[in-house]
């Protein structure tokens, strides 16, 4: 057990390393290029989002979940996904490919056609990443994966500024994307020294795909229903309001969803690792769940408080229209860690048949939360996400409770004092905002009191999430110096 500590510990420290250098290098970049090009050149590539993104799950098919969760994997289970995986991208790129004046029509916007026909190529290069990033995240290999991240997001950044600076609009997020992904791919092929051999067994694809299978069907619903909205929101209002709801969004889930992320991609192999041991699981998930929450929770209420400053100050006001949007989507997203959790108890335990279920069920919320609110405009659909959210938890822990005997009490329970803390912080932040100062000094001011007051609060009551964060920490860097 001290080596699976050590190997979470270690995992998490790089998987957080690999998404926040990233991510952190990427938000600048974004924020770099979004003062440079329109609102309506962002609103064109996200009305790609929902094709790419499902063509994306649909290439992945559940396999590389699959090798993680499998424990007597071989290299023919590796080569047989990865000859899968480069056959059905060369299928779907077809299709998007020749599917290009549909889809500008759809949106009745003819300079989305050449977008698409060039932007299909990214299906291609991630369907050679899928088995190399699976190889390493099996064996909680996050430093090298943020190797290649790091590198590719340097290089795609400079190749996109440039093209915005220059006066490429639309096509300088074109080519970012795809140097990335082709830079990201290399480099974990060079990295990882893994190749696959020539075979392709039908027994080892018929028993990833039991297990995958629900997890295709499942990942299909929640990346169509993510995107569903970009769809709506193009095809029924401007490009400039779907302008702001893609960046309100991706700034939105920078902190949850890449922490959760983050979470995720260590805790899932761990859970795996113990999976015929529920107390073992339920201790693994308690700690996570308290942790995750105790970062995520002050992060997404903070960016919530200073979204107006944060937006003028980076965005200019040409982006103000995003503000509120913003606002919104902090308060659905912030609930991410816990949805994540529950179902990753589910896939540890081989049971991608419940997480396929719960799937379902949240995702007819979600749909009839979206009709209702289509006629009252964005604004009011980014009411309806949080109102589905909340309502997705006890989806999530009927299953939990039945199984593991975690209940949604029980996870309330031990949640609550990070809400509470987020929310007395968040309200302190509010008013710093309404005294007018300017952004930049709001900005300064309002990180700086509400990073002391959450902390300070903590560590003065000794909450076990904060304890628990510093053991963790502590015991990294004593692991590290050791070494």
């Amino acid at each position: 057990m001290s080596s699976l500590k050590h190997k979470t510990i270690n995992g998490v420290a790089w998987s957080s390393i690999e998404r926040f250098s990233v991510q952190g290098i990427q938000f600048v970049i974004l924020i770099l290029m979004a003062r440079i090009l329109m609102p309506e050149d962002y609103g064109l590539v996200a009305m790609l989002a929902i094709f790419l993104a499902v063509f994306q799950v649909l290439i992945d098919s559940g396999f590389s979940s699959a090798l993680v969760q499998k424990h007597d994997r071989s290299e023919v289970d590796f080569s047989t996904v990865f000859y899968f995986n480069i056959v059905i991208s060369i299928a779907l790129f077809l299709v998007l490919f020749f599917s290009a004046p549909l889809i500008s029509g759809f949106y009745k916007t003819p300079a989305l056609t050449s977008v698409t026909k060039i932007v299909a190529y990214n299906l291609l290069i991630n369907a050679f990443a899928v088995v190399p990033r699976a190889k390493l995240t099996i064996f909680v290999d996050f430093k090298t994966q943020a190797k290649a991240s790091l590198t590719a997001v340097v290089i795609s950044g400079v190749i996109g500024i440039w093209m915005a600076y220059t006066g490429y609009g639309v096509w300088a997020l074109v080519c970012q994307s795809l140097s990335y992904n082709g830079t990201n791919t290399l480099l974990l092929w060079v990295f990882s020294k893994w190749y696959p051999t020539w075979t392709f067994s039908m027994a080892s694809f018929k028993q990833l795909f039991s297990f995958g299978s629900k997890l295709l069907l499942s990942g299909l619903l929640d990346t169509a229903f993510r995107n569903l909205y970009t769809l709506v929101i193009g095809k029924k209002f401007a490009a400039h309001e779907l302008g702001y709801y893609s960046r309100a969004d991706q700034f939105a889930q920078f902190p949850s969803a890449n922490f959760t992320g983050i979470i995720g991609r260590v805790v899932f192999p761990v859970m795996c690792e113990v999976q015929h041991n529920n107390e073992q699981l339920r201790n693994v998930f308690y700690k996570f769940l308290r942790v995750s929450t105790f970062i995520v929770f002050p992060l997404m209420v903070g960016l919530a408080a200073l979204s107006a400053p944060f937006v003028r100050l980076f965005l200019t006001e040409k982006w103000i229209g995003a503000v509120v949007l913003l606002q919104l989507l902090c308060l659905a997203y912030m609930w991410f860690p816990v949805h994540s959790l529950n179902t990753l108890l589910l896939q540890a335990k081989g049971r991608s048949d419940l997480f396929l279920r719960v799937e379902i069920i949240k995702k007819v919320i979600g749909v009839v939360a979206l009709v209702v609110t289509i006629p009252f405009g964005v604004t009011i659909m980014c009411v309806g996400l949080i109102v589905s959210s909340v309502l997705c938890l006890y989806i999530n822990a009927h299953y939990t409770q039945k199984h593991f005997d975690i209940s949604l009490f029980k996870q309330m329970r031990d949640i609550l004092p990070s809400l509470l803390l987020s929310v007395s912080m968040g309200g302190i932040i509010f008013l710093l905002v309404q005294f007018n100062l300017s952004d930049t000094i709001t900005l300064v001011l309002g990180i700086s009191i509400g990073c002391l007051y959450y902390t300070g609060v903590a560590a003065l009551f000794k909450m076990k999430e904060w304890t628990e964060l510093v053991a963790i920490s502590m015991l990294y860097i004593n692991k590290n110096n050791s070494l």
